[in-house]
């Protein structure tokens, strides 16, 4: 399929001058409703903005490429746009936007957006073309340029030889992944890339994140690039990088300083991936990890693959309770009628997987596929807490869950005793390496964590239930500080170690069906929704600490604060660490300490204030958010010296 195949005369609008961004993205909206490729205008223009939100679809050089997946989508198709002057597009690069391409994909077809925006990405990569368009005085001129373009770029991959001295592959490559796959992992793919292009290189970021991986490395681009970059807060195998080099770090290294890591790459001072994922488990510098920073990885690794399930189960059961009105103040609510019993029953179900998955994960990150069972197993019997006393007996009743705490122990345990059974078995007649890993590592993996968990189970009920006891204990003023303290960690690193400590913790006391559980948990959430709020506050009403493209970004962060999305925040963290870090953390332990104070309750993990109908005390929960988030805007903003007018962009 040619680009012109998708994108007709009546699609293309040579020399407009909308007033702004919005005015240009109704335009192209419209270009493509004239092209017969929308059935819902309405919910098209909804799904681009939304896209927009996320992001800016600016590329720089003064394009910009929104696009759209959605049922509002007849047909595919293109609409493109020049403009005389340009417009603001939020771009990295701070230009403005003068040639612009709409992409319209159905829902059903596989990634048709993603395959166009790559085509026209690779062929507007050179500069002659796009400055072809610009100068295009019709739209069939405007056409005739991307066919010619198209044609001689075919011919060109047909005739490998003539095309020798240019691969057009990457000089380095990269992967990024973050135990969420929400934000960082994106957002230090695009730091790389940036960087990258500008010091005259190409790199490609594959993103491992929550919907998979993407942008996946090829094994003809591995073998010729110079070396790998591995971003990554979780496990990555490295077997496909055997003798290339490979720099590991984490995945904020590579949203605050891309420049170092490629460096790092284009001075040879990575080392040598031996081929295997044990060997090449090191930080980066020839070293192995420490043991704390190795611990942090697989438990980052159960985490990660735990989420889903926290949240999904638990925003399911919150909805519950808030569609069982009939049975409030009843012992039955949350299931007095089918509707809630529905919503409870499934939001159960996944949330009471949350264990099992944390410890299977836990020990695949440590043995690989070997250790998921064992891992699962080991996390089943946490969860229902089997000891060798029930073996006697058969009275469930009896059982206490070691909660948490045992299914983290689960994991590790079951990781490393599958690992040493690996070595055991090394010893054994290559005639039985077939069965390895289909019998003798599920078979005995699972054997020997049971039984440790049977033995140890008890020791772990006894601690979850003086947790619990002491949770339920407390009095106001240790909630009140607790509150602060879990508060203000989702605002330390946004993302990162303590934030994922204080959010594990939140939905570890949840789990554990308290009334302090969920106070914890309201405390945790409130705390990660102030950081984006702080700074869209800030730069709402003190407009001259800010940089115009500041403001613009800033206001995004409403939306993301609202949603509980504490990621919105670090691309200032990153640019003005010693104003921006301390302000969010005093704002978030203010309404973290607030809420407890107001004993709000929250029976969600996630959903930010969309779930706040469903939170105890729900306007003191927005109060607390309210002025934890002014608190840290007011900080921020009297901290922060006044820009002159030519940075701001203000008038005098």
């Amino acid at each position: 399929m040619k680009i012109t195949d998708l994108l007709k005369p009546e699609g293309v609008k040579i020399g407009a001058s909308p007033a702004d961004q919005a005015d240009a993205i109704d335009q192209l909206v419209a270009l493509q409703v004239a092209s017969g490729n929308i059935s819902d205008e309405v919910a098209y223009k909804e799904a681009i903005l939304k896209r927009e939100a996320e992001f800016s679809t600016a590329v720089g050089d003064g394009i910009a490429i929104p696009h759209a997946k959605t049922s509002a989508v007849k047909r595919p198709g293109l609409a493109a746009m020049t403009v005389e002057g340009g417009v603001d597009w939020k771009a990295a690069d701070g230009k403005k936007s003068d040639l612009m391409f709409m992409i319209a994909a159905p829902e059903g077809e596989a990634n048709t957006h993603l395959e166009i925006l790559a085509k026209l990405a690779q062929m507007l990569m050179h500069e002659e073309f796009a400055n072809a368009l610009r100068a295009s005085k019709t739209p069939e001129d405007f056409l005739a340029v991307i066919d010619k373009a198209e044609a001689e770029k075919d011919a060109e991959t047909a005739a490998p030889a003539a095309a020798a001295a240019d691969t057009g592959l990457p000089d380095i490559l990269a992967i990024t992944a973050c135990p969420t796959g929400i934000a960082h992992t994106y957002m230090a793919a695009e730091n790389l890339e940036k960087k990258a292009a500008e010091m005259g290189l190409k790199l490609k970021a594959e993103t491992q994140g929550s919907a998979g991986a993407k942008n996946v490395l090829t094994a003809e681009e591995i073998a010729h690039a110079k070396g790998i970059i591995i971003a990554a807060d979780k496990n990555v195998d490295l077997s496909r990088f055997a003798g290339k080099q490979v720099y590991s770090t984490n995945v904020s290294a590579g949203i605050n300083d891309p420049e170092k890591l490629i460096k790092i790459i284009q001075n040879n001072e990575a080392p040598i991936q031996e081929g295997t994922v044990a060997a090449a488990n090191g930080n980066g510098n020839g070293q192995k990890d420490s043991g704390w920073h190795t611990i942090y990885k697989h438990l980052m690794n159960g985490v990660s693959h735990m989420l889903p399930f926290v949240i999904g189960g638990g925003i399911l059961t919150a909805i519950a309770f808030l569609v069982d009105q009939p049975g409030l103040g009843t012992a039955a609510y949350g299931s007095s009628i089918p509707a809630a019993a529905m919503f409870k029953t499934i939001g159960g179900e996944a949330f009471g997987l949350m264990l099992p998955i944390l410890a299977g994960f836990i020990a695949m990150s440590i043995a690989d596929r070997p250790g998921l069972a064992p891992g699962m197993v080991g996390g089943f019997f946490a969860k229902v807490g089997y000891d060798f006393a029930y073996l006697s007996t058969l009275d469930d009743t009896t059982l206490i869950s070691g909660g948490f705490i045992a299914a983290l122990f689960a994991g590790f345990a079951a990781g490393y005793l599958t690992l040493w059974l690996e070595k055991l078995c090394d010893h054994l007649p290559d005639s039985l390496e077939g069965i390895k890993p289909m019998l003798i590592y599920p078979l005995g993996g699972t054997l020997l964590i049971g039984i440790v968990m049977l033995a140890l189970n008890p020791i772990f009920a006894l601690i979850n239930t003086a947790l619990n006891n002491w949770l339920a204990g407390m009095g106001s003023t240790n909630i009140v500080l607790l509150g602060a303290i879990v508060g203000g960690m989702m605002s330390i690193d946004m993302g990162g170690p303590f934030n994922k400590a204080a959010y594990v913790f939140g939905t570890g006391a949840l789990a554990a069906g308290t009334a302090s559980g969920q106070i914890i948990m309201a405390s945790v959430m409130v705390g990660g929704m102030v950081p984006p709020l702080v700074i869209a506050l800030s730069t709402t009403f003190f407009k001259n600490r800010w940089t115009k493209q500041d403001r613009d970004a800033g206001l995004v962060n409403y939306i993301m604060g609202l949603s509980f999305i504490s990621e919105g925040a670090i691309p200032f963290a990153a640019a003005d660490p010693g104003h921006v870090l301390p302000s969010c953390i005093i704002g978030s332990a203010v309404a973290g300490a607030l809420s407890a104070a107001f004993g709000c309750a929250s029976p969600a993990p996630h959903g930010g204030a969309w779930v706040t109908p469903v939170i105890g005390n729900p306007i003191m929960w927005l109060v607390a958010l309210l002025v934890g988030s002014v608190v840290g805007a007011l900080i921020i903003s009297f901290w922060k010296k006044p820009l002159p007018p030519e940075e701001s962009g203000l008038a005098k």
